[in-house]
């Protein structure tokens, strides 16, 4: 195997078992691992049933770092393949998903990072070019040239105006990212602190817009927290101090704010 999904599993999920089906729907098959911090006889029936072992995270967790980039260092570090995606237990991947990341990383071989487009799952309906999606691809314009995505300056330059880059779509090269990749305080924006360390070693960031995952929008789910008790809030509005100036920076904390009712 080049490559595993490790599926982050939190409680009792009713997503989750499609989840599963989705990553063993594969085209091409990838090694598959559970990574839980919260070990409970559903988790362990769904993996019983689809032969996947589980891992539990029982380490202690670093006051300085969030429980979400705990058990998100921990899934990546129970990967022992190359390459490694953090599969969210409320996403579907698409069955293209595994087979493109090959195909780009067999033609790019400093890949750090490997993201796709998403198909946006509200209330049970699909939801493919909604006003974010729409956003979020022109956001992420500077990383379709191939010939320029691995200059720090165009990777840092797609994540300077917010973050387009969806996380579950998310696969990384253990062997060119750094060992301690998502330990942070942050409980929302780690990964586009993840992404903004990362665009400034060596290495590329590869798109693809073909649609790898469904991404699902529920009220369970944890970016609707964030909003809910104004994690998410903060933590963006620190990530565009750090990347515009604070003029700049407060015209697109309130134009990100304004995109919040998606999620309702």
């Amino acid at each position: 195997m080049k490559h595993t999904f490790v599926i982050c599993a939190y409680k009792e999920s009713k997503f989750l078992e499609n989840c599963i089906k989705s990553l063993k729907g594969q085209n091409v098959k990838s090694d598959i691992r559970i990574a839980t911090s919260t070990p409970n006889e559903y988790i362990y029936n769904l993996a019983n049933k689809y032969n996947i072992k589980v891992y539990v995270n029982e380490g202690k967790k670093p006051e300085n770092v969030s429980n979400i980039g705990f058990d998100w260092q921990f899934a990546y570090n129970i990967a022992n393949t190359p390459l490694v995606t953090i599969a969210h237990q409320d996403d579907i991947y698409l069955k293209n998903y595994t087979a493109d990341l090959l195909k780009y990383k067999k033609k790019y071989p400093d890949m750090t990072v490997f993201t796709t487009s998403s198909i946006t799952l509200k209330n049970g309906r699909i939801r493919k070019f909604g006003k974010v999606e729409i956003v979020k691809k022109i956001l992420r314009l500077p990383l379709r040239c191939n010939a320029l995505n691995n200059i720090s300056f165009i990777k840092k330059l797609s994540i300077t105006c917010g973050n387009p880059i969806i996380a579950p779509s998310c696969a990384y090269d253990k062997r060119l990212c750094p060992k301690d990749l998502f330990l942070s305080d942050f409980k929302f924006a780690l990964d586009w602190e993840c992404l903004l360390k990362l665009s400034q070693t060596e290495g590329r960031f590869v798109l693809s817009e073909k649609p790898g995952i469904c991404y699902r929008i529920h009220d369970g789910a944890t970016t609707k927290k964030s909003i809910m008790d104004n994690s998410r809030q903060k933590e963006e509005s620190i990530m565009f101090d750090r990347l515009l100036p604070k003029p700049i920076a407060g015209i697109y904390k309130k134009m990100y704010q304004n995109s919040y009712k998606s999620y309702f």
